[in-house]
């Protein structure tokens, strides 16, 4: 028997869902993606959740079972063919601090990390020569920790590649803005005056849960934040095995293939979902970013800015689930700047719950009624 399955908001949690259920022959899949504002699409993000002094151990587990995840997934994608170096690539990640002492102190937390986390990799402190040879256009004097498990991955391009291959394997794509309605023991989908009945519903549309489930009566804890990056051009350097840098501040830098060099994001709460470039804004997190690691780099020319909103809860941590009082609906959200680690597992995860098989992540840890609640009427 067929079941109809539909996904909403098709960022890399909602298109990992989708290559994941495209590929089960019993369900009829339909993916809904207006495309406006999503934060994959702008987002390039390091794969290097080992080196975080964050305490939330249930976090931890995600993004380190994330990480893990990448390869054979991408594999499982690929059909066994390597992934282009354009959406993912294994470059190795440079922790740059000041202090010594906290470069040592990380080293020691890595190691112990990686005891259950062998994939990342070799662990050494290098000294400014040594970064600058992996980087050769770094001026500073500070000291790194290298990791040479870390990767880089290109949100935009991650998420066409998923959403291609689960076309190709019998997904519909429309890309309109989605309105969800309950219809009996189903659920009604309308989309510019066109309405489809489901037998079950992913909801991974991150800032946006909130106005999906508005009119089912929930409310929902997460807010958007918005996130602004730049994109350089090193047009006299190959720059695609270049490792990834997370230098003190709030701001990456992510080297891609070209010549081309992120640096980013900002973090901007109170914006609602404005998309708008502050070119001034971006402007200082070059300079904050890049003007201690390299002039060159910091006085390289912008060839594209990048706009996107992140969701977080009220206490920034994730979740996913069953929505409580809608049987056979199942939502994500409150990934925040992490959402490329943790998202192709937890979309997994969501795939998974819709074809009644126990999530590779134990869904009590990351308790989904804590977050979406039906309102007293």
């Amino acid at each position: 028997m067929t079941k109809h399955v539909a996904i909403i908001g098709a960022g890399v949690v909602g298109a990992s869902a989708a290559f994941e259920l495209s590929k089960d022959p019993s369900i009829k899949l339909t993916i809904y993606d207006e495309g406006t504002g999503q934060g994959t699409y702008a987002a390039a993000g390091i794969i290097s959740p080992w080196l975080s002094r964050r305490r939330n151990k249930k976090w931890y587990r995600m993004v380190k079972e994330g990480a893990a995840f990448y390869p054979g997934f991408l594999c499982d994608v690929m059909g066994g063919d390597a992934v282009s170096p354009f959406v993912y690539r294994n470059v190795g990640t440079l922790l740059i601090k000041k202090k010594p002492e906290y470069l040592r102190e990380m080293l020691a937390i890595g190691e112990k990390r990686r005891l259950d986390a062998p994939e990342i990799g070799d662990l050494k402190i290098l000294s400014s020569e040594e970064i600058r040879n992996k980087i050769p256009v770094y001026e500073g004097s500070d000291s790194a920790l290298w990791a040479s498990g870390g990767a880089r991955v290109d949100g935009g391009k991650l998420v066409d590649l998923l959403l291609h291959t689960a076309v190709e394997n019998g997904a519909t794509l429309i890309r309109k803005r989605a309105e969800l309605a309950q219809t009996g023991d189903k659920y009604t989908i309308r989309a510019d005056e066109s309405d489809q009945l489901f037998d079950s519903v992913v909801l991974s549309s991150a800032a946006w849960l909130p106005m999906l489930l508005e009119p089912l009566n929930y409310e929902v804890d997460i807010r958007p934040q918005k996130g602004q990056l730049a994109v350089l051009e090193l047009t006299d350097f190959e720059t695609g095995s270049w490792p990834v840098v997370m230098p003190q501040g709030e701001a990456d830098i992510i080297p891609f293939e070209q010549g081309r060099v992120v640096i980013g994001a900002t973090h901007e709460n109170d914006q609602g979902f404005d998309l708008s470039i502050d070119e001034s804004k971006v402007r200082t997190l070059i300079d904050e970013t890049a003007g201690s690691f390299s002039q060159q780099l910091s006085q390289a020319k912008v060839s594209n800015y990048r706009s996107g909103t992140r969701a977080y809860t009220s206490d920034y941590a994730p979740f996913f689930g069953e929505v409580p009082g809608l049987p056979h609906a199942y939502a994500a959200s409150g990934l925040g700047s992490t959402g490329l680690t943790a998202g192709p597992l937890v979309g997994k995860c969501l795939a998974q719950l819709v074809q009644g098989i126990p999530p590779e992540l134990p869904v009590e840890d990351y308790p989904i009624g804590q977050y979406v609640k039906k309102r007293d009427r």
